[in-house]
């Protein structure tokens, strides 16, 4: 990178979740509590899928794979702003706050992609049952969660690399909780418009396309339930397989698109309870909606909580 390229800041300052700061360690104690139960909640979620051989599904392979992108997206981001909760100092190094939009952009964006997948999942089990067996192979469930995993990589990293290029000429507070896209090209002192343009070109696309997807394959589910006979139970066994997905893509997306399809002007409460909710929230969730309505996995979760306090009693 040339010297013209090169930024002249060390350090970001980021602002916090309140104004105040006698509100910090009630807020510190409430979100190393919230990111605590992110890491246990998708941590059992993913090794009772592993050691539960009744759970070697596609639907829940892509569960599994979501709960270690929610870990990921809750680490990237919640980790730093509980140290500068407990430090009382809300800086970032420049090369800390691109690693962390890197990161950020790549669990964030494999959130959206999973979610995209779970729901063709869900498509060819209702909508072509007798195929599903052929049609949702293993090679097929490791090819899909690859292409999202090199997408979402390409994406971050193109970002990253053009965030890189630009300068910033003093520090400045970046106007969220994390290192994000937008606030950081508010600080930048250069032009910003190649940024933008691929904000616009890539980063839409990266959300709108797995939304519509997911929009499209309930459209089709929709339709296949209500040809099941309504007195069979076929139509409530349907809707259930699909009730927690349908939660947490909700959830998800109705914070995502706020977020960053209406944007203000300044850093509003608003901004910021929906940057809490998808980035906190929604991986808090996750492992009670996809288990407590899910017999399979309820047994799977007690299963492996017995076992490892028996292995523990022994030892």
């Amino acid at each position: 990178m040339g010297q013209g390229n090169q930024s002249t800041v060390s350090e970001f300052l980021l602002r916090g979740i309140s104004h105040w700061p006698e509100h910090e360690q009630i807020l510190f104690g409430l979100f190393l509590f919230m990111y605590l139960v992110i890491m246990v909640g998708n941590l059992l979620i993913f090794l009772a899928i592993i050691f539960e051989a009744r759970l070697h599904t596609p639907m829940y392979f892509f569960l599994a794979c979501l709960s270690l992108a929610d870990i990921g997206l809750s680490s990237t981001t919640v980790l730093k702003m509980l140290v500068n909760m407990y430090t009382q100092c809300h800086t970032i190094s420049y090369i800390g706050c691109l690693t962390q939009l890197y990161f950020f952009l790549t669990f964030g964006d494999l959130d959206s992609f999973l979610l995209a997948v779970m729901a063709y999942d869900r498509y060819v089990a209702i909508c072509h049952p007798l195929h599903y067996t052929r049609a949702m192979n293993p090679k097929l469930c490791i090819l899909l969660v690859s292409v999202c995993w090199v997408l979402t990589n390409l994406v971050a990293l193109t970002h990253t690399l053009l965030m890189a290029h630009l300068s910033f000429c003093m520090i400045g507070e970046v106007s969220q909780f994390f290192c994000d896209i937008g606030p950081l090209l508010k600080l930048s002192c250069s032009d910003t418009h190649i940024n933008e343009l691929m904000v616009f070109a890539v980063g839409g696309p990266v959300m709108t396309i797995p939304f519509l997807c997911i929009v499209a394959s309930y459209i089709h589910i929709v339709l296949a339930i209500l040809r099941i006979p309504s007195g069979s139970g076929g139509r409530r066994k349907a809707f259930s397989t699909c009730g927690s997905h349908l939660s947490v893509v909700c959830v998800f997306y109705g914070t995502v698109l706020s977020a960053y399809f209406c944007p203000s002007s300044v850093y509003s409460t608003e901004e910021a309870a929906s940057s809490v909710v998808y980035t906190v929230v929604t991986p808090m969730l996750n492992p009670f909606l996809y288990s407590l309505r899910n017999r399979d996995m309820k047994a799977a979760l007690v299963s492996l909580l017995k076992g490892r306090l028996f292995i523990s009693q022994a030892q």
